[in-house]
């Protein structure tokens, strides 16, 4: 059963925050362009955006110590940290600009004030966070970082974590006050209902079957909705953001630059904490050192979040293993993802990717007592019955040839293809990704729409005035900007509501 074709400018696959940011600034950029959301669940940001589907870290490269990779002289490289927390920087100038222009309201229902800490124990890594501390308090960027290794002054910080800690063993962490918790979820929902606002057409319950070129080089949509009454919709621009799915979307539009690129799905479980006397203990987010082996999104870390203005407590991530791309796909997505011309990337990743994967069945075998034992690394006296367990969502890594890597690289990051007539754009990947969004929409833009970035450039400089300037070398402006969005965002009132 058919119905007929629709004819849009803009097409984007998915409501997460990736859609819902790039729908944002198209709209503020031109308002009269026509544009269609496609989506398969009933809701917008209800896979990968979710606020229980992600760490919600506002990562700005304060406390993720796999940022912060030490040199094999010894000295710290900081330049990943400074990539991110500017990217980071570009997310909250564009929230400060819809807020103060009243596009957006409220923004505690998406954003908090929330100290950042990085933790680590026994001698060797307690030398390596001080290395650390000193190579990124001398930089603007991460100005006012503190670092202690003295019991009582982390007694001050983190006194859940360090009451009942035997004293032999040294223990030590930075602080810097000016992190934040980001429920993406709550975001998308405000962004979409916006849109909505603006007329931009919505449709829920859509999955997006097949992509392909038409004859007049615009792309044909083969949509089918939940009564399985099958769409046909065409546009000059495709946007494919629907998280772990959009691998096999961008196979389906055949496009060159698609091609040789796989998917490895890792999931994650965390456990979050039900006892409302233990939660208010807490009053940070704070990130420990992987183990050896561990995969860098699995790096553990115990969060204070704010979830439906309500404080919540989580430790995690475990590291889990479903052959699914989302959480709610099908057990069939990575086979059905390995072509003829990925094959080869996919088989030389698997051979050198053996440790992860003994990784990942470990921990899919970890009992909820063996959980405990790395919570109880964070929270000496943690009690069983004070936990429970959250499955977070499915995150798909990208896997590429890379010159660095050679065949089956896996990458960790957030990678867009694009065709080279910029007509359709596709988001693969995982963190830092919903901290990124807007950078990384603006990548796109810069990408796909070459032709009208001149124009649009100041508009663009009004919503982020740090566009085409690095906040390093400029650090009046980013004084400005921390003082714009700090106020902006309500984040400096809310610092002492909640401490």
């Amino acid at each position: 059963m058919s119905s007929g074709e629709t004819k849009t400018d803009v097409i984007l696959i998915g409501a997460g925050i990736m859609s819902a940011t790039l729908g944002t600034l198209l709209k503020e950029l031109v308002p009269e362009w026509e544009i269609t959301v496609f989506e398969k669940l009933e809701n917008a940001g209800d896979e990968s955006s979710n606020e229980w589907n992600n760490a919600g870290t506002g990562h700005a490269a304060l406390c993720e110590l796999n940022y912060t990779a030490q040199k094999p002289d010894g000295s710290i490289d900081i330049s990943k940290a400074i990539e991110i927390n500017e990217q980071f920087q570009v997310s909250m100038q564009f929230w400060s600009y819809l807020v103060n222009n009243k596009l957006i309201r409220n923004p505690q229902d998406f954003i908090m004030p929330l100290p950042h800490m990085s933790m680590v124990q026994g001698e060797q890594n307690v030398a390596f966070l001080k290395k650390r501390f000193e190579a990124m308090s001398n930089n603007p960027l991460f100005q006012g970082m503190e670092f202690s290794d003295d019991p009582a002054k982390l007694m001050e910080w983190i006194p859940l974590i360090i009451q009942d800690r035997p004293s032999n063993e040294p223990i030590a962490a930075t602080k810097i006050d000016s992190g934040t918790d980001v429920n993406f979820g709550a975001l998308t929902r405000i962004l979409f209902d916006h849109l909505k606002s603006k007329n931009v057409n919505m449709k829920y319950k859509h999955s997006v079957d097949n992509i392909k070129r038409a004859s007049d080089g615009s792309w044909e949509l083969k949509v089918r909705n939940d009564r399985g009454t099958v769409e046909r919709h065409h546009a000059k621009f495709v946007f494919i953001g629907g998280g772990g799915g959009s691998l096999h979307l961008l196979q389906k539009s055949g496009i060159p630059e698609g091609k040789h690129i796989g998917g490895f799905p890792v999931s994650g479980i965390f456990m979050v904490c039900k006892n409302p006397d233990v939660i208010a203990q807490h009053h940070a987010k704070v990130y420990g050192k992987a183990k050896l082996g561990a995969p860098p999104m699995s790096v553990p870390h115990l969060d204070t979040r704010f979830i439906d203005n309500k404080k919540s407590l989580l430790f995690g991530p475990f590291a889990g293993f479903s052959p699914k791309f989302l959480k709610t796909g099908s057990m069939f997505d990575l086979v059905t993802s390995v072509k003829p011309d990925n094959l080869v990337t996919m088989l030389s990743a698997g051979a050198k990717n053996m440790s992860l994967t003994k990784y990942l069945i470990e921990q899919v075998m970890l009992s909820k007592e063996k959980r405990m034992e790395e919570l109880r690394e964070f929270i000496p006296n943690a009690k069983i019955e004070d936990w429970d367990l959250v499955v977070a969502g499915q995150r798909v890594q990208v896997i590429k040839d890379t010159v660095a890597g050679g065949k089956g690289t896996l990458q960790f990051g957030t990678e867009v293809i694009t065709a080279a007539d910029g007509s359709i754009a596709a988001l693969l990947g995982a963190s830092p990704g919903a901290s990124t969004a807007v950078h990384v929409m603006l990548q796109v833009m810069n990408k796909c729409f070459p032709q009208h970035m001149n124009e649009w450039e100041s508009k663009i400089k009004e919503m982020i005035p740090s566009y085409g300037l690095s906040l390093l070398e400029n650090p009046e402006l980013l004084q400005e900007i921390h003082s714009l969005t700090a106020e902006s965002l309500a984040l400096r009132e809310k610092e002492l509501a909640y401490s």
